[in-house]
């Protein structure tokens, strides 16, 4: 599906201030550029929606890809929408997912919406307002497979969301086997991954870690994904993600993940 335009388009957020635009990638035809306050934020292929360009969000749909056996459905919420590239992943790789997206900004969604429509027959319910407020109106009897967390960027996080109390929220609307996973950006150091590791521990299953295998060092900031499971983390899981890639990639669960335990 084509976008609306083919230039420049550019969009203001009340809610933080900050300008939005989407631009063609100069590199990839068919794809576009999300940025928001002057920095890339999402990469949208049109043309082939399954391919995912960032190596985090690639993570991440390695992640949804094991939650479920592979085409299958999957009933999909995610706090953070973006431009939408997860949520067009799991169309594409999952036709027939019933799918949510809860995005604090109103003007966000219209205008990534308007500018880069969905692939046809994608079952999406878009949500305006707070990540943490909106999964506390959905329909009680709504219970997911999958569960993105896409809004910490940095070590200052929202203190409502980022605690073991919000946590035990989200696992309440996890099905037996559901995955809840969270995109962390963090600074050197990792002293956001380290306290949302400890507060999912102690209202998950279990949970592991996933990254460039530098990443573990914290020695450079960057981005580490966190999945939380209702049962023990599978250890397949942990092979199969680090030969996915992106290359290096690195798993850490159980008594590996313990230094990152805050």
């Amino acid at each position: 599906m084509a976008a609306r335009s083919q230039g420049q388009a550019a969009r203001f957020l009340q809610t933080t201030g900050q300008h939005a635009s989407i631009e063609p990638d100069a590199f990839t035809e068919g794809s576009y550029v999300l940025s928001i306050g002057g920095s890339e934020q999402s990469h949208v292929n049109l043309a082939h929606p399954e391919e995912i360009f960032y190596e985090y969000l690639r993570r991440i749909g390695h992640l949804v890809d094991l939650a479920a056996p592979p085409g299958v459905p999957v009933k999909a919420l995610h706090l953070g929408a973006g431009a939408l590239t997860l949520a067009r992943y799991i169309q594409a790789t999952r036709p027939g997912s019933q799918q949510y997206a809860v995005e604090l900004e109103r003007e966000l969604l219209d205008f990534v919406l308007r500018q880069l429509p969905l692939p046809e027959g994608t079952d999406l319910l878009t949500i305006t307002g707070d990540a943490r407020e909106a999964l506390g109106e959905l329909d009680p009897g709504l219970m997911f497979d999958v569960v993105i967390l896409d809004i910490f960027s940095g070590p200052e996080a929202p203190a409502h969301i980022a605690s073991a109390e919000f946590y035990r929220e989200v696992r309440a609307r996890l099905g037996p086997r559901g995955v809840l996973v969270v995109n962390v950006g963090d600074e050197q150091g990792l002293t956001l991954v380290r306290s949302q590791v400890a507060a999912m521990r102690q209202a998950m299953a279990d949970v592991a870690a996933f990254a460039e295998a530098g990443m573990f060092q914290g020695r450079y900031p960057g981005n580490i994904i966190l999945a939380g499971t209702q049962v023990p983390w599978p250890e397949e899981w942990s092979a199969e993600l680090a030969a996915r890639g992106p290359h290096p990639a690195k798993v850490l669960a159980g008594v590996d993940l313990d230094p990152l335990a805050g």
